[in-house]
Formats: C-alpha cells, sequence, structure tokens
C-alpha cells in the first residue's frame, strides 16, 4: 500500500479554503468534511485537511503561526510540465490567492513557481525532467 500523506493546515474561513482549494482542483472528501474541518483530496495519496483554528488547537498545544507573517513550512506539489506549473499558479491567483510570493525557480530541467492560499500558507508547484536532472547533476563542475 502507498504511503498517505495529510497535510493539516489551519484556516481562518473553512468555506473561503475549501472554494480556493476547489479551484485549484482539489476535490472535497465528504466524508471527511464537516463543519470544523475538510479534507480536500489533490490525488489518491495527498490530502489537505483544512481546519478550523478551533479544530487544529485540539492536535497541537503549540501557538497557531500567521502564515502571513511567519513560515511554517512550503509545501510542494509535483506537476507534469512547466505548462501545467504556470496553470496552477494562475488557478491559484484567480482563486484570490498571492502568486509567486518567491522567486521563480528556472533552471532548464527543473521550474518552479509558488502561491499563497488566503490564510498565507505557501505553496510550491514544481516540474522537473528527471533525466536531465540525472545528467546536470552528474556533470564536473566547470572550474
Amino acid at each position: 500500500m502507498s504511503k498517505l500523506i495529510f497535510v493539516n493546515l489551519p484556516v481562518a474561513d473553512l468555506p473561503k479554503s475549501i472554494a480556493f482549494y476547489e479551484a485549484l482542483g482539489a476535490v472535497k472528501n465528504e466524508q471527511f468534511t464537516d463543519h470544523t474541518a475538510a479534507c480536500m483530496v489533490f490525488s489518491e495519496t495527498i490530502h489537505a485537511m483544512l481546519l478550523t483554528h478551533d479544530k487544529f488547537r485540539e492536535f497541537t498545544p503549540k501557538a497557531i503561526a500567521d502564515a502571513k507573517k511567519t513560515s511554517e513550512v512550503l509545501i510542494c506539489l509535483s506537476a507534469d510540465s512547466r505548462e501545467e506549473v504556470d496553470a496552477a499558479v494562475a488557478n491559484a491567483g484567480a482563486a484570490g490567492g498571492k502568486i509567486d510570493p518567491g522567486p521563480k525557480q528556472d533552471y532548464g530541467f527543473m521550474y518552479g513557481r509558488s502561491f499563497e492560499d488566503p490564510d498565507g500558507h505557501i505553496w510550491e508547484v514544481m516540474w522537473m525532467d528527471v533525466e536531465a536532472a540525472k545528467e546536470a547533476m552528474s556533470a564536473p563542475a566547470s572550474a
């Protein structure tokens, strides 16, 4: 069985966050959704659990970071092409996210961009040509 990942994110406005992630292509799993949490499915193995602040506090004694002011985590999703990277970031912007809070990354064999969701959580979207990356990393460094 494949390992699953559930990224748990505290959100200030659950309906707004659900709409944002649906605009990115995530599908809400009604079985694990109620008025305090929503399970947003990106793939068979990647899920984002959107939790109201009260619900999130049930799982940790630590203060909830304000992701608009403090970096807590960088979440990265893979893409199948450069075009898919650009489309995902454009969808995030159209849904109310902040586009490219960090610099675009373009190394030829690897291309990435990022966005912030309405709560300030940073998501990166990255495409990589694995074979070209292997070649680039195995090439001797120029003197």
